[in-house]
């Protein structure tokens, strides 16, 4: 039986996370999966602002395109903003994408009638909301709780973090009536077994949600012929126009459209 190779993608400048991401992967795969975790080659070390996430564009859809031609059945892209997720399904032939917001809020109202979203800092609530009502979970939303820590200090103090996710958390569900909850940035990963088992709720991690997603998705696109669509929102931008203007050239990616 053939394997299905997924690649999580760290969408920042740095490889710091990668080892930890990939053995937590290692631990949840299907036997019949592979899995790599790579980071981009330059770039910000986070996504809290808009500017930085805007930085990281067009190497990350590039590396999801050269993803596809190396063979990948699935990318995750790992940030919760989900960044340019519709863009990057936009840009591939037939490859599952998912991201950790759509993914996350997916299964969270499938387990419960509401949840709330545990996010580092007041900063990241606006896009986030968005997203939230962009996915079409507004009436499922009970609450943001942000707990003052950006994403670089979620492992400086882990101690320290997992008290303030108890402390947000179990407001959250006792305050705020949510019957799930999300830990709302990758960099919160490994923290929500304990979390879960004090809370009685489920509690999804967003490195694991997304990528047990694309599982899931991956086993539907072989066994039933689902995956994105390609006609409307979805259709691909025309090689014949991205070839006229040198945009391989420009943006030195040498073969990633011309040889589509």
């Amino acid at each position: 039986m053939s394997k299905d190779k997924i690649l999580f993608i760290n969408p920042v400048g740095h490889s710091t996370w990668d080892k930890d991401v990939k053995n937590m992967l290692k631990e949840a795969k299907r036997d019949t999966t592979e899995v790599e975790v790579i980071s981009l080659k330059r770039g910000p070390h986070h996504l809290e602002y808009h500017y930085y996430e805007s930085l990281v564009a067009a190497d990350m859809l590039h590396t999801v395109m050269q993803a596809e031609k190396d063979g990948y059945d699935a990318a995750v892209i790992g940030c919760f903003y989900d960044p340019f997720l519709s863009v990057a399904r936009e840009v591939v032939d037939d490859m599952i994408v998912t991201g950790p917001a759509e993914a996350s809020m997916q299964i969270a109202a499938s387990l419960g009638d509401s949840f709330s979203i545990i996010v580092g800092r007041q900063k990241w609530v606006p896009a986030m909301r968005r997203n939230v009502y962009q996915y079409g979970y507004r009436d499922k939303l009970a609450s943001f709780r942000a707990l003052g820590l950006g994403v670089l200090e979620f492992h400086a103090d882990e101690n320290f973090t997992e008290q303030r996710l108890r402390e947000e958390a179990r407001r959250a569900v006792e305050e705020d009536g949510a019957e799930a909850i999300i830990l709302g940035c990758t960099v919160q990963f490994g923290f929500y077994r304990q979390l879960q088992k004090e809370l009685g709720v489920p509690v999804i991690d967003v490195v694991l949600a997304p990528f047990k997603h694309a599982e899931y998705l991956v086993d539907m696109k072989k066994r039933f012929g689902w995956s994105h669509s390609k006609i409307g929102g979805g259709e691909r931008p025309r090689v014949e126009e991205i070839m006229e203007w040198g945009i391989e050239e420009q943006y030195n990616i040498p073969g990633l459209w011309s040889k589509k």
